[in-house]
């Protein structure tokens, strides 16, 4: 099958490689244009742009797909059908209607459920017990298109990173089983009932709010880790926490060090940090990091 690959950061790797793998004929890999990075804010190719020269695929890096240009180039690939996996730019109506058997989305929720730019965060905040991936057929709205196949998993406490990992996995083998059922298969339409919209992660939202149940404070633990890392603030230094666990501890104002593992009072319960980070360091464990940048007991992180 000839098919036109879109996606760019790590998450759409492993899709590329099992396209790869099965002998399909990529006519060419889509991805966002190299990103300022780094100290040195030098620009720095995507996961996805890596793998493709690799393999020696031919990259396209467009700004956007607006152009009537750019999309001529898409059209005249003469694709199949074009596989999706966080692309991260807008596929206008030119686009979306190239491929013969059209657009097909590797997305990481249980639609309807977590349609939109964080489903694995939100996923993990809401405090679902479960997720996974469905293959769309995509249309003009947000992650509207009818689904071709899902696959669940458990959340458990992992964390958004862990989580990404094995959903990206999940994704490859899945969209590796739509195209071999190709044009066969036939959508489900998703239902009206049970749409929620998981909105793109503000910087802000990885602040800890220790007013909050020990059990939202943990959530925003592993929901942050590792972009953008859960944090505080102390003696003008940011320190994350990327991975902490909830006890029933309340016996200090939120917010308050309750002891020497540094365990930090909650609006109900306590969490007991596992993994932290200092700014500009390595992740370590909280007792590594008190032994040099003391938190004493009584210590306010409010």
């Amino acid at each position: 099958m000839r098919i036109i690959f879109m996606g760019t950061p790590e998450f759409a790797v492993p899709t590329l490689d099992a396209l790869i793998a099965a002998g399909h004929d990529l006519a060419a890999v889509y991805c966002q244009p190299p990103r300022p990075a780094g100290r040195g804010k030098a620009r720095r190719k995507s996961p996805v742009q890596h793998s493709a020269e690799a393999a020696g695929i031919e990259v396209r890096t467009p700004a956007s797909l607006r152009d009537p240009g750019a999309q001529q180039e898409f059209a005249a690939l003469g694709a199949d059908v074009a596989v999706v996996a966080a692309y991260g730019l807008i596929l206008p109506e030119p686009i979306l209607a190239a491929p013969r058997h059209g657009c097909l989305n590797v997305h990481g929720s249980l639609l309807p459920r977590w349609r939109g730019a964080a489903p694995i965060q939100r996923a993990i905040l809401a405090g679902d017990e479960w997720t996974g991936v469905c293959i769309m057929g995509m249309e003009r709205g947000l992650d509207t298109g009818p689904v071709y196949a899902v696959r669940d998993t458990p959340i458990d406490r992992k964390s958004a990173g862990a989580l990404t990992t094995e959903l990206a996995a999940i994704g490859a083998a899945l969209m590796a089983e739509v195209l071999d059922a190709l044009p066969r298969l036939q959508p489900t339409p998703q239902p009206e009932q049970g749409v929620t919209y998981a909105a793109k992660i503000a910087k802000d939202e990885a602040r800890l709010d220790f007013s909050q149940p020990a059990t939202l404070v943990e959530r925003q633990v592993r929901a942050f880790n590792p972009q953008p890392g859960a944090f505080f603030e102390l003696g003008g230094e940011r320190i994350k926490i990327l991975s902490a666990e909830a006890i029933d501890d309340s016996s200090a104002t939120p917010g308050t060090v309750l002891d020497d593992r540094l365990a930090i009072a909650c609006g109900e319960g306590a969490i007991v940090p596992g993994l932290v980070q200092r700014a500009g360091r390595g992740a370590m464990s909280a007792a590594e990091l008190l032994r040099g940048f003391a938190i004493p007991p009584g210590t306010s992180l409010a």
